[in-house]
């Protein structure tokens, strides 16, 4: 069978996708690029917010108003393991339904669909976790801990690395728990065998994932676990340059782990930790630590280690209850730590979560002048960090070219390489995680894939430009 599988939202939702992909390609099943050329149609779809939401909605709609009668459409992700009742009624000509915490079964759900009986309309209120629409949904058990397939993605020549899946995490906003399920740490052996995996592919970084990595062996009663899987990581992979942490839940980060990133070299100096605010009476109806003056510390901890450290953090503005008060202690926040990256996002009502029943929602206009202000003073910081790096010799990871005009360049004229004008490469260093930071502009020609050193010669609010001034290697 020939299929065409699209994947919505974030890392994690990436590295289920192809690990069903590997599964089907070991079933014999053929991956195809085209949906006309399908046989099966899968969406794994993202749940997080209403946002997302909508994205998978009108992906899941334009299949199955384009389908032929002898494809299938089938959902599976995040919107799938929340309310696959709703997605049987929404979306016509819906095939099956695959939740997030089944996805290993997707062979078993393509093989049915292959066997199976006229269509009929699911229960509704039904909670679907791998499901015919039409059959009685089958009941979601815990999720297995180690897998049959790497817990990997990759991406050019970074390699995501899932080290633990689900969150016991008691914030009153976000759905995640409901969708996922709780902590569900992987044991650290198969973490290392699928590191090794993704240096025998070539990727020149590895990106921890999971929904909170700095969780890692909480569930096993190991509070402070990841130190110890960063320390044997960089002993079976010493030949990847670059270790990035991502979604680190601050409270959890320890003074082992900050003394662990400080000395070993291929752990990049970045850090991503989503704060979500900083009034205390608003992190206590969000159900996060409410401690300002812990956090301050931690990021005063981070930058003595390592001076040259990138810190990426994330809020939410207009929560219920926010007032003007609260959300100007936000901004003054904000404008004291000097984030080098910030994430804004307004606040989404989510079904099931504490929050939504919460007193004081905050008006749509309020929110979105609340994102304008807050965004308006971190473009200013985030450029002034960037200026801050001109003249530095940085690693860059290539990771694709293309062509502009000299009047659209973003690289100064007294920059350019002459000969080559309308010629760039895009690429990332230590300070910019794939997707969600800036870029490196080189006005030059270069390999994807090759790490080159690069003296940063401008600077935007998000990107940086520079030129090569020597290779790290080939």
């Amino acid at each position: 069978m020939k299929y065409y599988l699209v994947s919505l939202g974030c890392p994690k939702n990436t590295v289920d996708a192809e690990d069903m992909a590997l599964l089907l390609n070991a079933a014999s099943h053929v991956q195809v690029d085209d949906p006309a050329q399908a046989d099966l149609l899968l969406v794994n779809t993202c749940g997080f917010i209403e946002r997302a939401r909508a994205e998978s909605m009108q992906v899941l709609n334009d299949l199955a108003h384009r389908k032929r009668p002898a494809q299938r459409l089938v959902a599976t992700g995040c919107l799938s393991q929340r309310d696959g009742a709703a997605l049987a009624r929404q979306v016509p000509g819906l095939d099956g339904i695959l939740g997030t915490r089944r996805w290993a079964e997707v062979v078993s759900l393509v093989d049915q669909l292959d066997r199976r009986r006229p269509l009929r309309r699911m229960r509704s209120g039904a909670t679907a976790a791998v499901a015919l629409v039409g059959d009685s949904p089958v009941p979601t058990p815990r999720s297995a801990v180690s897998r049959p397939v790497p817990r990997v993605a990759l991406q050019g020549s970074s390699g995501y690395l899932m080290i633990a899946d689900g969150c016991s995490a008691p914030c009153a906003f976000c759905a995640i728990p409901l969708i996922k399920g709780p902590l569900c740490s992987r044991p650290m052996e198969d973490v290392l065998a699928d590191a090794r995996y993704l240096a025998e592919q070539g990727m020149r970084e590895i990106i921890l994932i999971a929904q909170d990595t700095t969780a890692y062996g909480r569930d096993v009663g190991q509070p402070d676990a990841l130190p110890d899987l960063l320390d044997a990581l960089m002993a079976v992979v010493p030949q990847v340059p670059w270790v990035r942490l991502m979604y680190a839940y601050p409270q959890h980060v320890s003074q082992q782990l900050i003394e662990t990133m400080a000395r070993e070299d291929q752990i990049v100096h970045y850090l991503d930790l989503p704060l979500q605010h900083a009034h205390p009476a608003t992190l206590r109806r969000m159900g996060r630590p409410s401690d300002i003056d812990r956090v301050c510390h931690l990021v005063d901890d981070l930058r003595r280690a390592m001076p040259d450290i990138a810190l990426r953090t994330s809020f939410i503005v207009g929560y219920p209850g926010e007032t003007e008060v609260e959300f100007r202690a936000l901004e003054q926040f904000v404008q004291e730590v000097q984030f080098d990256k910030v994430g804004v996002f307004t606040y989404s009502p989510e079904e099931g979560t504490r929050a939504i029943d919460l007193p004081g929602h905050v008006p749509q206009e309020v929110k979105q002048e609340r994102f304008d202000r807050l965004m308006s003073r971190q473009q200013a910081i985030s450029l002034a960090r960037n200026q801050a790096q001109v003249g530095r010799t940085l690693a860059v990871l290539v990771e694709g070219q293309g062509e502009v005009k000299p009047e659209e360049s973003a690289v100064p004229p007294d920059a350019r390489e002459a000969g080559e004008e309308g010629a760039i490469s895009v690429g990332r260093c230590y300070r910019d995680a794939p997707e969600i930071d800036g870029m490196v502009l080189i006005e030059e020609p270069l390999e994807p894939g090759r790490m080159v050193q690069v003296q940063i010669t401008g600077a935007m609010e998000y990107d940086l430009v520079g030129a090569v001034v020597g290779q790290r290697d080939a």
